[in-house]
């Protein structure tokens, strides 16, 4: 298997340029609901999942560079979910929904069909 790219991924690296597009480009400009409230959402496990493993590799709380495991990105998406949607909102002055719970799923399978393609190519042949 491939050695996981982390921060230098592709995925991480392209969707780290379509948040940043979306957020200073197309949200000031274009009225539209998926964009301002739930595009950016569905970045976040592949943006931001890769630099939060890295750091555990670093700190020796990961064991392996495989791309990550379905139990890993449900893991953040878990702990992501309750923390920005239910915790959040209740010491900070934003909004909890669970609708972005939704996106941040989409995200995280999208990621994960992403960066499991190989294994689908094999499990095909």
């Amino acid at each position: 298997m491939n050695r996981f790219r982390y921060a230098s991924d592709p995925l991480c690296v392209a969707s780290c340029v379509l948040y940043c597009v979306n957020r200073w480009l197309l949200k000031p400009h274009i009225a539209s609901t998926f964009l301002h409230g739930y595009f950016n959402d569905t970045l976040l496990i592949p943006a931001a999942l890769p630099f939060v493993l890295w750091f555990q590799r670093k700190l020796r709380l990961r064991q392996s560079d495989n791309a990550p495991d379905w139990t890993e990105i449900l893991f953040h998406l878990v702990i992501w979910s309750v923390l920005f949607e239910w915790i959040g909102p209740h010491i900070m002055h934003v909004t909890g929904d669970p609708w972005d719970v939704v996106a941040y799923f989409a995200g995280g399978l999208l990621a994960w069909t992403w960066w499991n393609r190989k294994q689908f190519k094999i499990a095909i042949a």
